[in-house]
């Protein structure tokens, strides 16, 4: 069981022994899912409408998630409430960010969430219909990719940190738009591999808390997946 997602990769399991009968399950981890979406709205209802704040708020959320996050990896017997405090931290990142892209693009944020959603929805339906299978070829290709993307990412911080930016990649020009397409391709297909790993955990009987574990991520994996698509449609739009 593999996946690039750090929270859901295949040491996530390990040394993870179920008690007692109440175990993790498919069902309550989408139920889980749900709750975090929720939370997320709401704080990122919050942000959006903070005005002068929402700076401040995007810092607090970017930076208290990944604490957050962190934690939550290494403590996973808490996940039952350091995911929901992540979905939190996150939504208040997410509605500043969504807000400042709005002032500039008149509608972004309603397409963004909305091709979010309808990838999440196309490739649960081709993984459930077994359209697409995790195989470990599968799984090694999108491991190798967005690690790749990774350290592209970090590599591009530093450089821009000591003045060399890479404004081809990150522009509004055609290898910037076909970067983007790219790495939105990757984070999509990250999403396979955590339908597989979340399947494969309520198989294997995990306990119960597993279930907000697991929910967790998958709350990951959309946010990158989110972000990377508001970024695309803001290159887009710009074409026009």
């Amino acid at each position: 069981m593999r996946t690039s997602n750090p929270a859901l990769n295949e040491k996530a399991f390990s040394n993870i022994v179920a008690t007692g009968t109440d175990h993790m399950t498919i069902e309550g981890t989408a139920n889980k899912t749900g709750i975090l979406f929720l939370l997320v709205i709401l704080s990122a209802t919050i942000s959006w409408n903070s005005g002068p704040l929402a700076g401040l708020l995007a810092v607090v959320g970017s930076i208290g998630g990944f604490g957050v996050a962190l934690v939550t990896i290494f403590k996973k017997d808490w996940a039952m409430v350091t995911a929901p405090l992540y979905a939190l931290l996150e939504g208040l990142f997410l509605g500043a960010v969504s807000s400042m892209y709005e002032s500039v693009y008149d509608g972004i944020v309603f397409q963004a969430v909305g091709l979010t959603f309808g990838t999440t929805a196309c490739l649960l339906a081709a993984y459930m219909s077994g359209a697409i299978k995790a195989t470990e070829n599968f799984k090694l290709g999108v491991i190798a990719a967005t690690g790749g993307i990774a350290i592209f990412y970090l590599v591009s911080i530093v450089l821009n940190l000591i003045g060399f930016g890479v404004p081809a990649v990150f522009g509004n020009g055609i290898i910037g738009i076909a970067f983007s397409f790219f790495v939105v391709a990757i984070a999509a297909l990250n999403l396979v591999l955590d339908f597989d790993f979340i399947e494969q955990g309520a198989a294997s009987s995990l306990p119960k808390y597993m279930e907000w574990y697991g929910a967790f991520g998958l709350m990951v994996t959309l946010v990158w997946l989110y972000l990377e698509i508001l970024r695309l449609v803001a290159k887009l739009r710009n074409q026009k």
